[in-house]
């Protein structure tokens, strides 16, 4: 069972009972997004963060997906990424290829990572070349409102503390427009050094799914969704900045991360 909510500017949510049933309404949602994106465009682009989130992909490689999906038409990205080895077990690359893009058949050259070779500045201003050539090619669309690439789909879970990719509470990050990848040396949490998508290019996707489980998200998903008044800071919870220019918000979470929301209806 799930329970359904019109959060007005703040998108849609859904709350499921269990992983289960959180897991299958997520697939059948990509599922819909990559139909849809490759009739009208002839691909489908999606950029993932790391973590929980992959755990919860794992109904897109059962039935019928695993066969219906047109996985030749997708392009993948991170969100986000260690400035690690790409064997390293802090990797959100290993991390998706081991529980994820082993299982389906995506086309090896259309899974963009990141350089594991550079410093984290350097990987971080090649990661954004690479886009700026997907958009080239035409593979990304481009928003009309800011520039940005315009990804079909990002993906992202949401942490403890709010944070989304890499943007952590009150990190100078979280103001960074001008570049659409930035790098950070000093994350809250460890590793230390990442690289991470801005702002403004997480909100001029046509989809943004955020993705939260757990007790320990409760808070956060408090003040995410609902808002703590005129005075909040909303860098102390970065998901709270995620509002897409043009495009839809949808938040999955179970009963537990939802637990401290004040909903009606």
């Amino acid at each position: 069972m799930a329970a359904v909510y019109d959060l007005k500017q703040r998108g849609q949510l859904t709350i499921f009972d269990n992983f289960d049933d959180l897991a299958t309404d997520l697939a059948e949602y990509i599922a819909q997004l990559s139909e849809i994106s490759v009739k009208e465009r002839g691909c489908f682009t999606v950029a993932l963060s790391g973590g929980s989130l992959i755990s919860f992909l794992g109904k897109l490689y059962e039935a019928p997906y695993d066969k219906t999906v047109d996985w030749t038409k997708w392009y993948v990205l991170w969100t986000d990424e260690r400035a690690v080895s790409k064997s390293h077990p802090d990797s959100n690359y290993k991390l998706t290829k081991d529980n994820f893009l082993s299982k389906v058949p995506i086309l090896n050259n259309h899974v963009y990572s990141i350089n594991d070779n550079l410093t984290v500045e350097d990987a971080a201003m090649q990661y954004e070349f690479a886009i700026r050539q997907l958009v080239k090619a035409r593979i990304l669309n481009v928003s009309s409102i800011n520039d940005c690439p315009k990804f079909d789909l990002v993906l992202l879970s949401v942490g403890s503390n709010g944070s989304v990719a890499s943007l952590f509470p009150h990190h100078p990050a979280l103001e960074q427009s001008d570049d659409w990848i930035t790098y950070i040396t000093d994350s809250s949490e460890p590793p230390p050094e990442r690289i991470t998508f801005t702002l403004p290019v997480i909100n001029s996707a046509s989809n943004v799914v955020m993705l939260a489980s757990g007790e320990d998200k409760a808070t956060a998903m408090h003040f995410a969704v609902d808002g703590s008044g005129e005075e909040f800071d909303a860098s102390a919870v970065p998901a709270c900045l995620v509002r897409p220019v043009d495009g839809k918000l949808v938040w999955f979470m179970d009963m537990l991360a939802a637990s401290k929301l004040q909903l009606s209806g």
